[in-house]
């Protein structure tokens, strides 16, 4: 199904029949470089166990959205995305909403957290960032290396098709920025008032504790920290029955 939000048309994946409008609904943030189909049946087994309805989407410029429309990003480009999506929130009509972010789409959870606390109940992140670390820079410089010598760009392209070079230019150009280094979405945290599960792989690529530290002492809500040993920068992936039945025992105590 589509929507369109802000002239620009964006693909969504919503089981319709069986979708409760009574119930919570979860909605699925990618990652940088994600999509709908990079999730895989990991939402699906969400909603298989938990009985909520589930929804995901492909930001604008991603998978089979409407392309980009810009060329430069600017140091708001997350707190833009947080902004579209309570847009998506209240064109569907949805009250009781979890979001599921990872990587950017968790630090896209945390800043909506903040400007919607009437219509979500809670957000479960993985690998979210609110300051950019220098393990950060040193883990896009590696993808930067992989894109030009390795098969990733083929395998994006088979989710992003020709807008696979905006995806990652998108991404490794704007944090790369000597103008992002001070990037810092820390200023919302006080005002997320809902509970939160803050889940981080102890061997993340990307960022350190310190991100889930400044989450979880900056945050109003009742925040849980996850750690997850031997595991990198997408839980859901590597260890996806720890990341399923700490997501149902957190929503449980809703």
């Amino acid at each position: 199904m589509d929507l369109t939000i802000n002239s620009h048309r964006l693909r969504f994946s919503i089981d319709t029949k069986h979708f409760d409008p009574k119930s919570l609904t979860f909605i699925f943030l990618h990652d940088s470089l994600g999509c709908i189909k990079l999730w895989r049946d990991f939402p699906k087994k969400i909603a298989l166990r938990t009985g909520y309805n589930i929804i995901s989407y492909d930001r604008q410029g991603y998978g089979e959205s409407d392309a980009f429309t810009v060329s430069e990003r600017n140091n708001d480009y997350l707190k833009k995305e947080a902004q579209i999506l309570g847009k998506i929130i209240k064109q569907l009509s949805l009250n009781n909403v979890i979001l599921f972010g990872h990587s950017d789409g968790g630090s896209i959870a945390l800043i909506a957290a903040a400007l919607f606390p009437e219509r979500i109940n809670g957000i479960i992140t993985e690998g979210a960032h609110v300051f950019v670390e220098q393990e950060t820079i040193h883990g896009i410089k590696a993808a930067v290396e992989a894109y030009k010598n390795t098969n990733l760009k083929e395998k994006l392209i088979k989710y992003h098709g020709d807008k696979t070079d905006n995806v990652f230019r998108a991404w490794t150009k704007t944090w790369l920025s000597e103008s992002f280094q001070n990037w810092n979405i820390e200023k919302y945290l006080p005002h997320i008032v809902c509970p939160s599960l803050i889940i981080q792989g102890e061997k993340d690529e990307y960022g350190t504790i310190g991100q889930v530290n400044s989450i979880i002492n900056k945050t109003t809500g009742d925040s849980i920290p996850l750690l997850i040993p031997e595991t990198g920068h997408t839980p859901h992936r590597e260890t996806p029955e720890i990341v399923i039945s700490e997501t149902i025992k957190f929503t449980k105590n809703l």
